[in-house]
């Protein structure tokens, strides 16, 4: 079969002739793989700087962690790979599968899932999104920024904040569902109006600095925020004054792989993920993407694509 391989960390992957891959055990299927997405996280565990990365294999590996096939009986689904996923065969994990709408296409439906993983799980389970909650969103922009706006207003926030750097992108969210947008700068956070109920960061670093300065008390009542780490594009660590944790009624978390017990993981699969396919099919959830090749994958590995567009590979 045809692949796209990864022989060494950091390398560009190769679209060569590998073995087709067997199931493994009883849990594991062999299907036809129609549509992946390359998401951060795939060229982050292909580069082994993810905290979810493996050792290089001595014979390379395919890469690729999920996405749109055929099973055996001819249904449609979202999957997670057993096996990497940028190939014309794969294996999944059988009890890791969302059937896909027919009227939703492979390349959206492939787009979808690491989106809407990033933003609703945040949402609803770490930031325990209720009615009528003021939400602000740092780095909006990208492709999950942009998700997680039409989310939150999804599940009823009342008041979506978004900010970013692409101000074309920016721009585009109040189509989208925002009802203010910021532009990043030196000063941006001197425009916060809150107070806010939740904060989704998905790019921490400075920026995570100056929002949660903005919380600091002066030692009277503050109003309940849950803030919610996903990403951190400006950066890995912060620096974060006692002060404001003892000053301000602050609910910090962060929310990624190992972070959500598994009865949220099966609930996504059950039920988040098919409503978030349905929302697509109907038109209620919006998203860009650009489609390419598998046979094309060494020259578009490290493409640049429009700031809130998603990639993905059709097979």
């Amino acid at each position: 079969m045809k692949a796209a391989v990864l022989y060494q960390a950091g390398e560009l992957p190769q679209y060569v002739d590998f073995p087709e891959p067997y199931p493994q055990n009883e849990n594991e299927i062999a299907v036809a793989v129609k549509a992946v997405a390359i998401k951060h996280i795939d060229k982050s565990v292909a580069s082994g700087k993810h905290y979810s990365s493996d050792a290089p294999k001595e014979n390379g590996h395919v890469i690729g962690g999920d996405g749109i096939c055929i099973l055996p009986d001819g249904k449609r689904v979202y999957a997670i790979g057993a096996s990497g996923m940028l190939a014309e065969k794969a294996t999944i994990e059988k009890n890791m599968v969302v059937p896909v709408p027919d009227s939703l296409d492979d390349v959206t439906a492939a787009a979808l899932p690491n989106a809407v993983i990033g933003a609703a799980m945040a949402l609803r389970f770490k930031a325990n999104i209720q009615q009528g909650d003021t939400v602000l969103i740092n780095g909006a922009t990208g492709f999950t920024g942009r998700v997680a706006v039409q989310i939150a207003k999804h599940y009823g926030a009342k008041r979506v904040v978004a900010t970013g750097r692409n101000l074309g992108s920016l721009q585009e969210l109040l189509t989208l569902g925002a009802d203010e947008i910021i532009p990043l700068s030196d000063d941006f956070h001197t425009q916060l109006n809150g107070p806010f109920d939740i904060v989704i960061d998905y790019l921490w670093g400075h920026t995570a600095e100056k929002i949660l300065s903005t919380l600091k008390g002066r030692g009277r009542f503050t109003h309940p925020t849950r803030y919610v780490s996903v990403g951190s594009m400006a950066g890995d660590t912060i620096t974060l004054s006692a002060a404001i944790l003892r000053s301000v009624d602050l609910q910090l978390s962060g929310s990624g792989l190992g972070s959500w017990p598994k009865q949220q993981v099966g609930l996504l699969f059950t039920e988040i993920l098919p409503e978030m396919f349905q929302l697509a099919a109907n038109g209620k959830l919006v998203v860009s993407t650009s489609a390419v090749k598998l046979k094309d994958i060494s020259t578009l590995w490290d493409k640049e694509v429009p700031n809130g567009e998603r990639l993905v590979v059709t097979i």
